[in-house]
């Protein structure tokens, strides 16, 4: 699955309180001298009497040319005028946007926690309830330990490999570590479920945090380092004990880490397709003891299961057998206890604010409110989503995006048919995918049950402990049933969009479906620039590196004659060299094998939606809005989306782990390639916004 943007820890931790109309006269140009005595084409300023919507002319830059940096020319102003608030790590389009919809959240979750008279077992009283236990400081200091403690002591209690099997065993445990097991369709044959297991158990971001020695690597370890000994301390131990703990499972994970495959291999979708029998992962790692987590899983008839990473797990059966028990049930209890410390009293949310300042460079914590909402929305987000899109989301705003994708999807189509490197066959299996395309926007037709969650005010812990066990359940249970094909993979709030292989589907929550992305009171060019080019994006991760190897039917199969392969594979590592040149802070490079897909999604997206937007009213008008011409207010548009500022630490995140270009790349990046955005703005040949001929990237 793809997403179109980002968003630390994992989905259960996420889940705690813890993508993306004219006026009369035709644009002019204006020719200034720069200082080099460069001829410099700049944009004028807006002809008098014109106001448009969708682009904020305040938040240009005109003292940039166009031609030499557009993202600054688009953002520049705003860039300047918008400092990051303490507590983010990055502020942007995609940042403002999350501020709007919490604050529609934030009015529907006050006013469910304060309605005591909700039906019991109710979605109502669930999120009411939910949120309400999230908020009540009192009542989770007052708790301390206490709905931890049985947990912890379950731990404790453990004596021997056998112990450890058996904890690994139950579903009902949270913060396991070690790997991970679940159930998701056959990447090969996408009509059954599968079992899966995979690498995992890091608490850092990535292997290269524990392995590499660079002065800021060491930085984050040592602070790493610190969580640990005082969220132990935190837990009973005295200073020595916490120190020891602390270095045994920083031992664990280091181990771990060193098997764990890179980023950019996990992006290979065949290398992490390896079918065994259930016989053959219980020989191959018997230390996991796997028929038993199948049989406590209710997975006992499982006769196959997909393995992702196998010397991972051949690691980690070794370790199982190898390492100190004492040391793995410390390695246990951490996991435990850090998956769940934003709903724990104060002092353990501090600790680890305390390690995420080294990490993001977040000045000052979010608001518990902020905290309690991504924990409702992670553990009730369709409860809540129903909610929410009642009082948010209309069905005018749901109809307009629908309309969108079809004219893309005719504007893909005609893109394929007219691409001159793809033989008759292989364009007719591309046609066959794009046409098979499931579109989702907005809200799922059909929303999940949680009647059998029960949620109460008592505890936010237990609240998070049931929801997690409520998770797994409604998870594990798909293994042997028909394909769910009205699954979603984020809430409807979700400010982004995924493209899922398997399914075959695009998919837009109605949380991305607002301005700067999309604005009904927009013209055209704004949208199509906007929330056209997502769905382009989207579109295009069906043909991306990866994407290209699934078919119309969502299986990992080879539907390419094998010269259009490799052509295909030439193409896109032209893109790959561009973004690898590229580098966003002192000497770090973009990765443009890690970002591959995203930036051949981008580039992609963007041709797209420019030729379904050239079939517009507006644009075949040619009138000109703020001074701009439509194909202008098209560019102006994509790149408002990307404006962001952001923390050095969280930059340095993102370069090393996130498959997402930083957004002055992904603005730029994909305009240096278009002849159309040249010409829009008169960009002449040896203009740092134009690639020459020889190393342009073109696809579609």
């Amino acid at each position: 699955m793809h997403q179109f943007s980002f968003v630390r820890k994992a989905a259960l931790s996420a889940a705690l309180l813890g993508f993306l109309a004219g006026g009369a006269q035709a644009q002019t140009k204006v020719k200034t001298k720069s200082s080099a005595g460069k001829t410099k084409t700049t944009a004028p300023a807006a002809a008098k009497g014109q106001t448009g919507t969708g682009i904020s002319l305040a938040n240009l830059d005109r003292s940039v040319d166009p031609c030499t940096d557009f993202y600054q020319f688009a953002n520049g102003n705003w860039l300047k005028n918008n400092p990051i608030p303490g507590s983010e790590t990055s502020w942007g389009g995609f940042n403002e946007l999350r501020a709007r919809n919490r604050g529609v959240a934030r009015r529907i979750l006050e006013k469910a926690a304060a309605d005591r008279t909700a039906k019991p077992g109710s979605n109502m009283q669930k999120v009411g309830d939910f949120y309400a236990a999230a908020m009540d400081s009192v009542a989770i200091e007052k708790a301390g330990l206490k709905y931890l403690q049985p947990r912890l002591n379950k731990i404790n209690a453990i004596q021997d490999l056998a112990g450890i099997q058996s904890y690994l065993a139950d579903p009902k445990n949270i913060g396991k570590g070690w790997y991970g097991l679940g159930v998701s369709q056959d990447s090969k044959n996408s009509s059954v479920y599968a079992v899966q297991m995979r690498q995992g158990g890091l608490t850092l971001p990535d292997r290269d945090y524990y392995l590499k020695e660079d002065a800021r690597s060491k930085t984050i370890r040592a602070a790493y380092r610190n969580y640990q000994v005082n969220l132990f301390k935190l837990l009973g131990d005295d200073q020595a004990t916490a120190e020891k703990n602390a270095d045994a499972v920083t031992r664990l994970e280091t181990r771990m880490a060193k098997a764990s495959r890179e980023r950019v291999a996990l992006r290979d979708r065949e290398k992490n397709y390896n079918k065994m029998t259930v016989d053959q992962v219980a020989a191959a790692y018997p230390n996991l003891n796997i028929p038993l987590r199948l049989q406590q899983s209710g997975l006992a008839s499982a006769k196959e299961i997909i393995v992702g990473q196998p010397e991972f797990l051949k690691e980690a059966s070794a370790m199982l057998k190898e390492e100190p028990i004492a040391d793995q049930k410390q390695y246990l209890r951490w996991h435990l206890v850090e998956a769940v410390t934003a709903a724990l009293p104060k002092a353990f949310v501090d600790e680890e604010f305390r390690f995420s300042q080294v990490l993001t460079g977040a000045k000052q914590p979010q608001p518990r409110w902020r905290r309690a909402f991504a924990a409702t929305d992670g553990a009730l987000g369709e409860a809540f989503g129903q909610i929410y899109v009642d009082e948010d989301f209309s069905p005018a705003a749901k109809a307009r995006a629908k309309q969108m994708v079809e004219n893309l999807r005719v504007a893909y189509a005609e893109r394929i048919q007219a691409t001159e490197w793809m033989s008759a066959a292989t364009k007719a299996e591309a046609l066959k995918k794009l046409n098979a395309f499931v579109v989702k926007i907005g809200y799922p037709d059909k929303w999940k049950d949680y009647s059998a969650l029960n949620i109460s005010r008592e505890s936010a812990l237990n609240n998070l402990f049931a929801a997690a066990d409520w998770g797994t359940k409604d998870n594990l249970s798909k293994f042997g049933k028909p394909i769910d094909r009205t699954v979603w993979g984020m809430t409807p709030p979700t400010v982004n969009a995924y493209y899922n292989a398997s399914l075959n589907e695009i998919v837009f929550p109605a949380g991305i479906l607002q301005p700067p992305f999309y604005d009904p009171k927009a013209d055209d060019a704004v949208n199509y620039g906007g929330i056209g080019a997502v769905i382009g994006h989207e579109m295009t991760h069906g043909f991306d590196d990866q994407g290209r190897k699934v078919d119309s039917q969502g299986n990992l199969r080879d539907w390419w004659a094998k010269e259009d392969g490799e052509k295909f594979v030439t193409k896109a590592a032209v893109v790959g060299k561009q973004f690898d040149a590229f580098t966003p802070i002192d000497s770090l490079h973009v990765n443009g094998n890690l970002t591959m897909g995203e930036n051949l999604a981008d580039l992609g997206g963007l041709t797209i939606a420019y030729q379904a937007f050239m079939k517009t009213p507006q644009a075949k008008a040619a009138k000109s809005v703020d001074g701009f011409t439509p194909q202008q207010r098209f560019f102006l548009g994509w790149a408002q989306v990307w404006r962001t500022n952001m923390r050095p630490e969280s930059l340095r995140q993102q370069i090393q782990t996130d498959p997402h270009s930083p957004g002055q790349y992904r603005t730029n990046g994909p305009l240096q390639n278009m002849q159309e955005f040249h010409e829009a703005f008169g960009c002449k040949d040896g203009s740092k916004m134009v690639r020459s001929t020889a190393d342009r990237a073109k696809i579609w």
